[in-house]
């Protein structure tokens, strides 16, 4: 069942509020304009949806998975091919990319930054 929007807002304020550890790394690189001046949003709503990160201006969705999602990879294919057709692109790290290798997170983002026009594959 769905949530209310208004509940689904303030639960993705809730997870705005207390990011998780690569959430937190991330955001302290990419907030701000810092990949090339696009701006990101964290823990936006798209549909019912909660998204980690949200480049609007290029449809860009990056969503950071922990362990717990490895048993969920079926319900994270849907959401994203469900994303897809909402118009959105998306990129899935693992936790452990953002904490061990952050540039080359970094550098997948900047390079799926300059090959899309805002349109899904």
């Amino acid at each position: 069942m769905a949530r209310p929007k208004f509940q689904l807002k303030r639960f993705a304020r809730d997870m705005r509020n207390n990011p998780t550890d690569a959430e937190s790394v991330l955001w302290r690189h990419i907030r701000m304009g810092q990949i090339d001046g696009h701006r990101f949003l964290r823990q936006r709503t798209i549909d019912n949806m909660i998204v980690d990160f949200l480049c609007r201006g290029r449809k860009l969705v990056i969503e950071l998975d922990g362990g717990q999602h490895d048993q969920r990879r079926i319900a994270d294919h849907i959401r994203t091919k469900r994303l897809n057709r909402l118009g959105y692109r998306v990129l899935r790290f693992w936790n452990n990319e953002v904490s061990t290798n952050i540039d080359g997170v970094l550098e997948t983002i900047r390079q799926e930054l300059q090959n899309t026009n805002g349109h899904p594959p």
